[in-house]
């Protein structure tokens, strides 16, 4: 194969993340092209580190394959999840300005592909691309708006309402679809983490749900089969998904 057709094919591979990435949503396509041949990409195998909390911003990192998850150290020194991210997300954004530091770290969950733009680059695109800017605080906002929205499951909901929320929300921000369903990869301990319960609790849901047809559990991996049965489920209090909410 020609070196100008391997060219051409990774910048086709890029266009296509680029123009479906909400970051990008609204710019014009030489806005778009231009964004793309600053673009440098970088690969991560499962457990790579592409930042750690404290340090500069450096690069906006935007993923094309694979799955990452932010972390935060409490004052114990555990791991708190903050949350996923998939293709098309940008792992962390700069709040107000590149000059920063990550308030968070990133873990790759799974190996995959990323672009990467330096911080310099991403300076000038705030600067002559108000879209950018003002997608970036959508971003934002909406990052916002979900974490309020899992302090409240967390303080008013049953953990087999809350576990079912984060699973219905992981499947729509990384869920792959394959033949099954959406396949979430994301492991027990991790799905405690992000929705407050015990490793026990979760693992007797799943369980549960998996004999009702809902869900298929793998290793470090589920597969949602029916996202609105289980929602429908959880929601009415239903005794057959909510009994091991004692175990909690």
């Amino acid at each position: 194969m020609e070196p100008s057709t391997i060219l051409s094919f990774e910048q086709a591979k890029r266009s296509v993340v680029i123009g479906g990435s909400d970051l990008f949503s609204g710019l014009s396509q030489s806005e778009r092209a231009r964004i793309s041949d600053l673009a440098r990409p970088r690969s991560f195998l499962k457990g790579d580190t592409l930042f750690s909390q404290g340090q500069p911003f450096r690069k906006l990192i935007l993923i094309e394959s694979g799955c990452v998850k932010l972390t935060l150290l409490n004052r114990q020194g555990k791991e708190v999840i903050l949350a996923l991210r998939g293709v098309g997300d940008a792992v962390d954004l700069p709040i107000g300005t590149t000059h920063s530091t990550h308030s968070c770290s990133a873990q790759a969950v799974t190996r995959g592909h990323a672009l990467t733009w330096m911080a310099a680059d991403v300076e000038d695109m705030i600067v002559r691309l108000p879209q950018f800017t003002e997608n970036m605080y959508l971003i934002l906002h909406r990052h916002m708006h979900e974490l309020e929205e899992r302090y409240h499951e967390s303080a008013s909901d049953s953990v087999s309402r809350r576990l079912a929320c984060t699973l219905i929300r992981l499947t729509e921000q990384i869920g792959i679809p394959n033949g099954e369903g959406a396949e979430i990869h994301i492991s027990r301990y991790e799905l405690a983490q992000m929705s407050g319960m015990t490793l026990f609790t979760v693992s007797r849901l799943i369980s549960k749900w998996a004999k009702l047809g809902l869900i298929v559990p793998r290793r470090e991996a589920l597969v949602m089969l029916d996202s609105k049965r289980l929602d429908d489920l959880t929601s009415s209090g239903d005794p057959s998904v909510d009994d091991a909410a004692a175990a909690f």
